[in-house]
């Protein structure tokens, strides 16, 4: 057979055929194969097999112990009975059976240790442990020591599971690369890097397996992004040096780390690289776009993986991927195509596809679409359902229908989690709910959630865009935790809104210690200077921006026409100008003037002539989408765009006097959330 193991557990032969027996019962002494075969070569199978084991009674006899009435069954059936009792969940009655049991087979002890994880019992696995430890033949089998690992594993007793690698005394690659997972599950990274170490120091010969272990270990052993990043190459060039990095799931774990920690390019290096793939490689590769900002590239792959083998179906993890990008870019069209592919292919017998549905169509700007199928998922809603609608809610600014949603979800019986206050807390702040925001979060301990740094975050949002500023920061000095870069972005953009300097400075002197390459704050802090007419200072955070080589990320727009997702850079002074488009928004900036518009340069921080400061603003991706889309959808068709940054006040302006002009409806998702565009009205109601 090949030699092929996987998660960890030594492999098994199927049953071998059976004769029929003879006529009196054949009475053998066997040692157990997996003792037979301990001498086999290196990379060899150890095999054995619950048919063969300790001497058994005689038929005769355990007929006759039958004819009392409760008295146990044959020994050579108790075997059977207990993994069928294991198998139903009647596990009170078989660890009574066990007791008793004289010579239980290895397939019993494995059948109670996996029920045992699965209904998190951890006194019996306790008691499987205790006899195994009494067993003379299975005491030292180390197939049982990695399903004994694995079952204190899942229940969460990794000091047991230590100890069980510690006694055992056939150490093979399964049992180091059980611990291996223990350690991994229990997110002690540096624990299980070392235990990986120790395997290469005492010659123990890892496989794909440990090298996917070690990988997942990188990121959990790691509080930042820098020294995980580190790790995570240092185990790559290890696996590329011993031949394993293009195996598959080597691989496809090193695509998932990669995605996790922002790089991108190296997970494509290792995709590209991939001699084979599998669904899911193809769905580690689409979520790694969908999760690092690039949409529009996480739903062009799915369509290569469609085109790129007819017998390659997509998994629930591909479709939730998609769905996710297509909300990314509000690529409504392709989502509804991904819909009919749903129900095409049954994934709406799933919850979690039918949550990501949901989640698609709302974060698309389609609310009433949205709440449909929620009430369509019935009593099947989990707590992503109700996070999904309320998020949903509150990105559109309808605070209220959120916060009586949250109401439903308490009513109905289910307990808020950390992402549902999240939610509603968000859903506050973008409508202004100051109060019920208050509220809120002092009630959070009642549902026995400890408010975390996003909570405060949200706190801080909705308290600075109130203008609240003073509370906002009294509420960050009375943290019972140490403030989060999200906390600190929060104050920083409350201060940005109501040009608020002293404050704006405080939580930039933190930011730029806890972020020091993230040059977004350098480009707040000047516009919140350029507001103030403090030039010297914008002049000084532009050397120092230069200084470090930081960039700010440039302001990107995606629409989708036609089925096709078109993206827009903003151009400034260093980028050729967008002709055709730019001439189109200007005929528009020209009316407005006429009706008193005055063009706001002051976030344009360049040392320029006004005139020029003007021209950049007609270059921003926003408005580059907006002109596209006018000239490319149909007269009355909804225009929807999606932007990467918050949508600034020059353009939010534009846009609302073209929504009334042209009597389009123009719908804009930014990073914060949506603005409907009507009539030369925003649903945001400027409050953003």
């Amino acid at each position: 057979p090949k030699n092929i193991h996987h998660a960890g557990a030594a492999a098994r032969p199927s049953s071998p055929t059976v004769k029929p027996l003879p006529s009196r019962p054949l009475r053998l002494r066997l040692r157990p194969l997996h003792l037979m075969f301990a001498s086999a070569p290196a990379g060899s199978l150890h095999l054995s097999h619950p048919a063969f084991g300790a001497r058994r009674p005689r038929l005769a006899r355990c007929r006759s112990s039958l004819s009392s009435s409760g008295a146990a069954p044959p020994p050579a059936n108790a075997n059977h009975l207990i993994q069928t009792l294991c198998a139903s969940g009647r596990l009170s009655r078989a660890a009574a059976l066990l007791q008793g049991l004289p010579a239980p087979t290895q397939r019993t002890y494995e059948s109670l240790l996996q029920a045992a994880a699965r209904a998190g019992d951890a006194a019996l696995a306790a008691a499987v442990h205790r006899r195994l430890e009494a067993d003379p033949v299975f005491r030292s089998d180390p197939f049982l020591s990695t399903r004994l690992i694995d079952a204190y594993a899942a229940l969460g007793a990794l000091p047991a599971a230590r100890q069980v690698f510690d006694e055992a005394p056939d150490k093979n690659i399964f049992v180091w690369n059980a611990l291996l997972k223990a350690l991994a599950l229990a997110d002690h990274g540096d624990e299980a890097l070392a235990r990986l170490a120790d395997m290469g120091r005492l010659g123990v010969p890892v496989d794909s397996y440990s090298y996917t272990l070690g990988l997942k270990a990188c990121i959990a052993a790691s509080a930042s992004h820098a020294p995980a990043s580190a790790r995570v190459r240092e185990v790559h060039a290890h696996a590329i040096r011993r031949g394993y990095a293009l195996h598959m799931h080597v691989a496809t774990t090193l695509i998932d780390c990669y995605a996790k920690l922002g790089m991108v390019g190296y997970a494509e290096n290792v995709f590209a690289a991939m001699p084979e793939r599998n669904v899911v490689s193809w769905s580690a590769m689409i979520a790694c776009y969908a999760k690092n900002e690039r949409p529009a590239d996480a739903i062009e792959l799915f369509k290569d993986m469609l085109a790129s083998d007819a017998d390659l179906v997509p998994n629930s993890i591909t479709i939730v991927s998609v769905l996710n990008a297509c909300a990314g870019v509000n690529a409504l069209g392709h989502g509804k195509l991904l819909h009919a592919y749903i129900l095409r292919r049954g994934f709406d017998s799933l919850v979690s596809v039918l949550n990501a549905l949901m989640a698609m169509y709302m974060r698309c700007g389609c609310l009433e679409v949205g709440r449909h199928i929620f009430n369509w998922i019935g009593r099947r809603r989990d707590v992503v359902s109700w996070n999904s609608l309320i998020s949903g809610y509150g990105m559109h600014g309808f605070g209220r229908e959120a916060l009586q949603v949250f109401e439903e979800m308490i009513q109905v019986g289910l307990s808020p989690s950390i992402i549902t206050f999240i939610s509603v807390l968000g859903a506050c702040s973008h409508a202004g709910l100051v109060d019920e925001g208050k509220k809120l979060f002092e009630s959070m301990m009642d549902y026995s959630v400890k408010p975390r740094a996003e909570h405060y975050a949200c706190m801080v949002d909705l308290l600075g865009r109130a203008g609240q500023l003073d509370e906002a920061v009294e509420l960050i000095q009375s943290m019972h935790i140490e403030p989060s870069p999200q906390v600190w972005g929060a104050l920083l953009g409350a201060c940005r809104i109501h040009g608020h300097v002293e404050y704006g400075e405080m939580a930039c002197s933190r930011l730029f210690d806890l972020e020091p390459r993230n040059a977004g704050n350098y480009v707040l802090l000047a516009d919140i200077y350029s507001r103030a007419k403090l030039q010297d200072q914008v002049a000084v955070l532009k050397e120092l921006l230069e200084e470090h080589g930081l960039e700010k990320v440039p302001g990107c727009s995606w629409m989708e026409v036609n089925k096709k997702i078109h993206s827009f850079t903003s151009v400034d002074n260093k980028n050729p100008p967008v002709e055709q488009l730019q001439a189109l928004i200007g005929e528009f900036v020209a009316q407005m003037k006429n009706e008193g518009y005055v063009p706001d340069t002051e976030i344009v921080m360049y040392d320029i002539e006004e005139e020029e400061k003007e021209r950049i603003l007609l270059g921003h991706s926003e408005k580059l989408a907006v002109a596209f889309g006018l000239i490319n959808t149909r007269s009355g068709e909804v225009i929807r765009i999606t932007k990467n940054l918050r949508l600034c006040e020059d353009c939010h302006s534009v846009t609302k006097f073209i929504s009334k002009f042209t009597e389009r409806e123009i719908v804009v998702k930014d990073v914060n959330r949506f603005h409907h565009f009507r009539d030369g009205i925003c649903s945001c109601g400027d409050y953003w």
